[in-house]
């Protein structure tokens, strides 16, 4: 009896009480399997994420794997979803001609969000976009970057993925490079001794190891440039150049060593003409 009434099918539609039941235990299934891998999704990779990316990751995670098994269950009944397919088919390519940078977008933040070039809070730099500064997140269509004035810059997801980025995180140090001139009339080496003395005992930011270097690249129009280059720990960037170039400035002009104005020869003639 209970067999008869599972094959007996429903309004001459060909669909069986037992289909539709099979149908809804597999879905009853994939349900309580979405929200497996949504606990273990929250457990072990969400909190490693920014909250509007993990919420995004989450409800892609939980509605895939239903629509997934949603798909199977009818498949496997016997119930002809070709017609759907078709229909969802053509509309994946009109929504995907109207919405091409969205969808690009979308999966570049999930290719950023598994390969994490850069996490949240690390300075970055994009040298294509004159873009640099903290990033604040990666959400699921765009990134936000604080630069240093303050102001946020929102750059695409897709723009992010494919650009050159320069991180600073990997790295406990950090190099900063400033330029002196001094006059031609000025001796090299007692320069370069008084700008090191002066680094070492007042740049308190300053490593000894690597030691500051010191190297002539230029005899430039008004002055002999030397480069001045100094290491010191990542995070210290923002103090180490205003004090490192107050230091170097005070030094010189105490030990008399012009920082020479840019100048110019003007030639008249011999005396004679």
């Amino acid at each position: 009896m209970a067999f008869e009434i599972l094959d007996a099918p429903i309004m001459d539609t060909g669909i069986t009480v037992g289909r539709i039941l099979i149908t809804a235990i597999i879905v009853f299934v994939g349900v309580i399997i979405a929200r497996i891998a949504r606990l273990v999704f929250k457990k072990r990779f969400a909190t490693k994420m920014t909250v509007d990316s993990a919420k995004s990751l989450d409800k892609l995670i939980y509605y895939g794997i239903i629509i997934i098994f949603l798909l199977a269950a009818t498949a496997s009944q016997g119930i002809d979803i070709s017609g759907l397919i078709v229909a969802g088919g053509f509309m994946g390519i009109v929504i995907g001609f109207a919405a091409q940078s969205v969808v690009s977008n979308l999966i570049s933040g999930l290719f950023l969000m598994i390969e994490k070039p850069v996490k949240q809070g690390n300075q970055v730099e994009l040298p294509d976009s004159n873009v640099i500064g903290t990033l604040i997140d990666i959400n699921t269509f765009s990134s936000r970057i604080q630069q240093f004035d303050g102001t946020v810059v929102r750059i695409p997801n897709e723009k992010m993925f494919t650009s050159n980025i320069r991180t600073f995180a990997l790295s406990e140090i950090r190099r900063s490079d400033v330029t002196v001139g001094i006059a031609y009339k000025e001796n090299i080496s007692k320069a370069i001794a008084v700008m090191k003395e002066a680094i070492e005992k007042n740049v308190a930011y300053s490593l000894m190891e690597p030691a500051p270097t010191f190297w002539v690249t230029e005899l430039a129009d008004s002055s002999v440039n030397i480069w001045v280059r100094v290491w010191h720990p990542r995070d210290d960037l923002v103090e180490v150049m205003p004090i490192l170039l107050t230091v170097i400035k005070d030094a010189l002009d105490k030990e008399g060593i012009e920082i020479p104005f840019p100048q110019r020869v003007v030639w008249k003639g011999s005396s004679n003409e």
